[in-house]
C-alpha cells in the first residue's frame, strides 16, 4: 500500500493531466457536430473492420457445418430434378405435387404424374487413393442407410465410380481409376457421349495420370474438338445421362487401320480432393435388368 501511495504522488499530476485531457475530448466531441461526426464516422469504421475480421474467423471454424449443409441441400435439389424421374403420360405435361415425401431412407416412387427413377444420397468420404492400379474410395455410408453393391457414386463435378462392397455404415467404392486388368472385379468403364454430336463410346482409365482418361469407340468420321464436353449418355444403369464425365484435351489416332479415335479427356471430377459424394439408387434397376434378361434367356 506504501509504495502505492508513494506512486500516486510521483505521477499526480500525469494522471491529472490525462483526466482532464479526456474530458476536454468527451466535450468537444459532444458539443462540435463536426468532430461528432468525424469520430462517429472512424469509429464505424474500426469496429467494422473489427467485426468483419471476427466474422471471417468464426465462419472458418463454421466450415464444417456449412459443407454438410451444402452437400444436404444439393442432395434435395438432385431429387427434384426432372432427370430423376420418368413420365407416366404420354404428353409432355408436368405436374408438380407440392406434398414432401422425403424421409432419410427413400423418397416415394410417385410424385403426381412423375415416376421416381434415380434417388440420390449425399456420403462424406473418409479415405481415398489415387496412386495405385485399381483405387478404392471409402465412404460413410453403409447398407442400413440404403447403399447397396453397384451403385452410381457421383461428386458435385462429375462421375466418381461404382459401389462395390457395404456394410453396416460404410460402403467401399470402386473409383473410376481403375485400369482393367482382366479381372472383372477392376473393370470399369463409364458409358459417354460427346455433347455435341451425341455420339457414344466408353471411358476408362489408363493408369497413367489421375486427372485424365480415354474416350474410346467414337468414328474418325466425327468432328471433335478439343474443349468439348463428354457427359454420361444414360445407356447404362449406374448413372443418369448428362453428368460431366470430362472434357477433351487431345485427340489422336493410335492405329491408322483403327476407324475410331482414341481421345484423351481431363476427368471432371478432382480426386485429389474428394470430400463428399453423392450415391445415385436407380430404382427402375432390378426391373428393367429383369425384362432383359428374360429377352436374352429366350435368344439362346
Amino acid at each position: 500500500m506504501r509504495n502505492l501511495i508513494i506512486f500516486l504522488r510521483r505521477y499526480f499530476n500525469f494522471f491529472l493531466f490525462l483526466l482532464l485531457e479526456v474530458i476536454c475530448i468527451v466535450l468537444v466531441f459532444r458539443n462540435n457536430n463536426f468532430q461528432k461526426t468525424a469520430y462517429l464516422n472512424s469509429a464505424n469504421n474500426v469496429s467494422g473492420k473489427l467485426y468483419d475480421r471476427y466474422n471471417n474467423v468464426q465462419y472458418y471454424f463454421h466450415l464444417k457445418a456449412t459443407n454438410d449443409s451444402l452437400v444436404s441441400e444439393n442432395a434435395r435439389l438432385h431429387n427434384l430434378l426432372r432427370s430423376s424421374f420418368d413420365s407416366m403420360l404420354t404428353s409432355n405435361t408436368v405436374v408438380t405435387d407440392t406434398i414432401r415425401l422425403y424421409s432419410d431412407d427413400t423418397l416415394h416412387r410417385v410424385v403426381g404424374t412423375q415416376l421416381r427413377r434415380y434417388l440420390y444420397r449425399e456420403a462424406k468420404v473418409i479415405n481415398n487413393s489415387v496412386n495405385r492400379p485399381v483405387n478404392y474410395i471409402t465412404i460413410h455410408r453403409g447398407r442400413l442407410q440404403g447403399i447397396r453393391p453397384n451403385m452410381g457414386v457421383i461428386s458435385p463435378t462429375g462421375v466418381v465410380g461404382m459401389v462395390r462392397s457395404v456394410s453396416d455404415n460404410y460402403a467401399v467404392v470402386l473409383s473410376m481409376l481403375a485400369k482393367s486388368s482382366g479381372s472383372a472385379t477392376s473393370n470399369f468403364g463409364v458409358s459417354a457421349r460427346l455433347i455435341k454430336g451425341k455420339e457414344t463410346g466408353t471411358v476408362y482409365w489408363d493408369g497413367a495420370n489421375p486427372g485424365y482418361a480415354i474416350l474410346r469407340d467414337i468414328p474418325r468420321s466425327v468432328k471433335v474438338q478439343k474443349g468439348d464436353t463428354v457427359i454420361t449418355s444414360g445407356f447404362s444403369s449406374l448413372f443418369p445421362e448428362n453428368i460431366p464425365v470430362g472434357y477433351i484435351d487431345e485427340i489422336s489416332v493410335s492405329d491408322k487401320s483403327s476407324t475410331a479415335f482414341s481421345i484423351r479427356i481431363k476427368l471432371a471430377t478432382n480426386f485429389y480432393n474428394l470430400q463428399y459424394v453423392y450415391v445415385i439408387d436407380n430404382l427402375l434397376k432390378d426391373e428393367q435388368q429383369q425384362l432383359e434378361d428374360s429377352i436374352y434367356s429366350l435368344t439362346k
